[in-house]
């Protein structure tokens, strides 16, 4: 049996709205809620967006951009892609912020089974769009308000290009933690100036070839410790890519000015970390703390590593509205060494540790701080994200975050896995399909963490007739 002993209620466990609310007030979890969910209240979610460049979401949720493991190892997608991309095709979501983090070259994946967009790999990625487009189409009737992006990553320091149990980092800087956790050698894995412009050209290159496949945006990834984050907290970088706020925003300058002069009227998003904090590790009772510092942490964007400050995240965001982004994707730390800041779970994945609050906590924090870059920037499209952890709460509270203008659209990420109608059943007014709710059992990341392709295990049928899927129990059983 797991050793892992959740200390707090599981959603699920919360059968009414009253036993949610009163939950939550136990526990000083203040989210915005919507009661009675009468007929009509699909008509918030329904409500078009129109952007700049003429463009229309037709709808208000969002299908937010997953980490695949299941490509090919030259980095092309296999029916197990296909397999997700069809799930993110019949959600009835009208946004698509970048459908899969697609790496910019070989070197830069975090698993040897990442897509990758080259001119290799360049028609079967186009093929991919195709078919998701057609089969949105096909369910729905209208693909004139959907809207598709690809993201372009580079991971940085998290870069597992030939071995799932190897990192090939490549750093910004040098982590007085990071650097330790994952193996890293200071003096000889941290990027050169050059090596940075590589990667710059790169980005342009993919995005090139993202047009040309017809991607509507491309998402220029700054967000979960790899690289585009990491530079943002170069503090002690010396050149210039680090030190001051606009050598640490120069990554993303570049790369948007290259894009729009290499591929006019391609439009770009930018899934932020908004705030970062200290790495957390397993303490007492396997419950996740922080790692302890003198004086002061300065590697977190957006924070002190404890607490949240987002003036240098709105300086960031009033230059990429200035550079023309208008689609700003909001998630926060990392799922590496932060876990439960960025995806709030019950249950931690094999390289995690139980959550050290109450997930709900977590949920709220994301909602908070994408609320306030809201207010803050009226103008820009704000996907916010971390709503899985909701379960059947997920539109309650996403129908007062849109009525109370705190957001744009509502991201959703793991609950598209076992659930890919989610969306479509809101927006149609269905009752919620109780069985295919993804319990956030982390299945999804310690599969791949330990070399499995990417999936639902518990929930989806594919993955459940799977030889992996044995292999994963018993792993989780070792746990």
């Amino acid at each position: 049996m797991s050793k892992f002993k959740p200390k707090f209620s599981r959603v699920a466990q919360l059968k009414t709205v009253e036993d949610f609310k009163e939950y939550s007030k136990a526990n000083q979890v203040n989210l915005p809620f919507t009661d009675n969910l009468e007929s009509g209240y699909s008509d918030v979610f329904k409500q078009k967006i129109h952007l700049k460049s003429g463009r229309t979401i037709g709808n208000r949720f969002c299908i937010l951009p997953m980490e695949g493991w299941d490509g090919t190892t030259d980095g092309k997608p296999t029916i197990f892609t296909q397999s997700r991309w069809e799930k993110f095709a019949i959600s009835g979501a009208k946004l698509l912020f970048g459908c899969e983090a697609v790496a910019i070259s070989h070197d830069a994946k975090a698993n040897p089974r990442q897509l990758v967009l080259n001119e290799d790999t360049f028609e079967d990625i186009k093929k991919l769009r195709e078919f998701t487009e057609n089969k949105h189409l096909e369910i729905f009737g209208d693909i004139s308000d959907l809207v598709m992006g690809l993201q372009l990553t580079h991971s940085g320091r998290f870069c597992k290009p030939t071995d799932n149990t190897k990192f090939e980092s490549k750093t910004a800087y040098a982590h007085p933690f990071l650097d330790a956790k994952f193996h890293v050698d200071p003096l000889t894995q941290v990027l050169r100036d050059e090596d940075i412009e590589e990667i710059i050209a790169n980005y342009i290159k993919a995005a090139v070839l993202a047009q040309k496949a017809g991607f509507h945006f491309v998402d220029v990834k700054h967000c979960h410790g790899y690289l585009g984050h990491e530079l943002l907290s170069a503090v002690d970088r010396p050149g210039k890519f680090g030190g001051s706020m606009e050598n640490r925003t120069r990554y993303m300058r570049e790369i948007i000015t290259g894009i729009h002069a290499a591929a006019p009227g391609l439009e770009i998003g930018i899934r932020l970390s908004a705030t970062d904090f200290v790495p957390f590790k397993k303490g007492f009772e396997d419950q996740g703390t922080p790692e302890t510092f003198e004086n002061s942490y300065k590697y977190a964007f957006g924070g002190d590593g404890l607490q949240i400050d987002l003036s240098e995240t709105k300086a960031f965001l009033a230059i990429a509205e200035q550079m023309g982004v208008q689609l700003i994707c909001i998630t926060a730390g990392s799922p590496y060494y932060n876990p439960h800041i960025t995806r709030p779970a019950l249950f931690p994945p094999s390289d995690g540790y139980l959550p050290p609050e109450e997930p709900l906590l977590g949920v709220q924090r994301h909602i908070e701080i994408t609320a306030e870059l809201k207010k803050s920037f009226p103008e820009l499209v704000f996907i916010g994200s971390g709503y899985t952890y909701l379960q059947e709460r997920l539109p309650n509270v996403a129908h007062a975050v849109l009525k109370e203008e705190k957001a744009d659209l509502i991201g959703i990420g793991r609950m598209v896995l076992s659930y890919p109608m989610f969306p479509a059943d809101v927006l149609a007014e269905n009752n919620i399909a109780r069985n295919l709710i993804c319990r956030t059992f982390s299945d999804c990341t310690t599969a791949p963490r330990n070399g499995m392709i990417s999936g639902c295990y518990p929930l989806d049928l594919l993955y459940k007739k799977l030889p992996e899927a044995e292999t994963l129990k018993n792993l989780k059983a070792l746990m």
